[in-house]
């Protein structure tokens, strides 16, 4: 089966955190390594994030898990890429601005 050379956003939920499907779109358009962008779990938390902010987490199979919060609420989304953190890191930083 052969990959796609460009990246695909996948709608597995209903609900998405304000803003953030505009900021993963970016992402894919400015970034051919990425492959897939698989937003997850939405959870209510304590604290307060006014802007939506998106933070590279922890390493998993083939790629990264991010965390984006916004208000009290925060989502998981899966990125698979073959980019270094910091380069994701950077990329996601040029997606918000482009936002």
């Amino acid at each position: 089966m052969a990959q796609a050379s460009d990246g695909r956003l996948v709608w597995n939920h209903s609900t998405h955190l304000p803003g953030l499907i505009p900021i993963l779109e970016k992402l894919l358009d400015q970034q051919p390594s990425i492959g897939t962008v698989t937003p997850g779990v939405i959870a209510q938390v304590r604290a307060h994030a006014p802007a939506l902010r998106i933070k590279v987490s922890v390493p998993i199979r083939g790629g990264f898990k991010l965390i984006a919060r916004k208000g009290k609420t925060v989502q998981e989304v899966f990125v698979l890429t073959d980019l270094e953190k910091s380069d994701l890191e950077a990329a996601i930083a040029q997606a918000i601005e482009a936002a």
